[in-house]
């Protein structure tokens, strides 16, 4: 299926929204919970597919379905319609702050694969569908488990990670990666684990056990923030035991927390 054509602008920096001007009858296709706002002639709704393919019988949903409950995603995407007669608007926004990385399918060679938490939105007519990836070490130890999301099409597919976002071409060079750094990389690119280093290096560089390998010609997309780092930080520094929290990087530690009130 040809995807549909769309137009769009990129709002913000750091929380971003990327939003889509649709001619009448264009439809794109996101997660569910996505949208931020749209104008008075666009409608939605829930399916269980992409749209991707039309003829698609009860039994080949029923797969769909099974994909994304992998992915740990809804099982509905939303698909928003501009059924006017003239130019709307819709938006859609990442969960966190970050960067949303426009891509052109058909420039990538038709597909790519992505972390399965990465896609915002897409043209109709864009397959979002999952992959595994080939190797069971892989799988074990890269950080994002044994499934990637697929985006397969010739059309505009919309990504979202968390902080700085880094193209890199590969020319049949090796790249090593921080597991949960890698956004997506095109099909010429083939992904593995090594470990880091030496036995010392693995346990005290701070830089995890293993690391991803990405290899040879393609394009590859990185981010500064995982969103798992960002959690991870989050959580080591909020209050304990419902308290406030002392500021970061304080000296008076327990006396700090009495003096905020908390004698816990």
């Amino acid at each position: 299926m040809i995807s549909h054509e769309l137009d769009y602008h990129i709002h913000g920096d750091d929380m971003q929204v990327v939003a889509i001007t649709l001619d009448p009858k264009e439809t794109v296709i996101a997660e569910a919970g996505g949208m931020n706002w749209m104008e008075d002639g666009i409608s939605f709704s829930s399916r269980t597919g992409d749209g991707s393919k039309p003829e698609q019988g009860f039994f080949g949903k029923i797969m769909d379905v099974g994909k994304r409950v992998l992915t740990g995603e809804s099982i509905f995407m939303t698909h928003f319609t501009n059924d006017s007669n003239q130019r709307r608007e819709v938006s859609f926004a990442a969960p966190y702050p970050g960067k949303i990385v426009p891509l052109d399918l058909k420039q990538l060679g038709g597909e790519i694969f992505c972390q399965k938490d990465a896609f915002l939105c897409a043209a109709l007519g864009t397959e979002v569908s999952i992959a595994f990836t080939k190797k069971f070490g892989t799988g074990f130890f890269g950080g994002e488990g044994f499934i990637l999301q697929k985006l397969k099409g010739d059309g505009l597919a919309f990504l979202h990670a968390g902080g700085t976002i880094v193209k890199k071409e590969l020319n049949g060079d090796k790249l090593r990666v921080d597991t949960g750094c890698i956004v997506g990389f095109g099909p010429g690119i083939e992904y593995d684990i090594e470990r880091a280093g030496n036995l010392r290096s693995m346990v005290f560089g701070g830089e995890g056990m293993f690391l991803a390998t990405l290899q040879g010609k393609g394009t590859v997309y990185l981010q500064s923030l995982p969103f798992s780092r960002l959690a991870d930080r989050v959580l080591m520094h909020a209050p304990k035991h419902g308290g406030s929290s002392k500021g970061e990087g304080s000296v008076l530690g327990s006396l700090g927390r009495i003096l905020d009130g908390d004698n816990s």
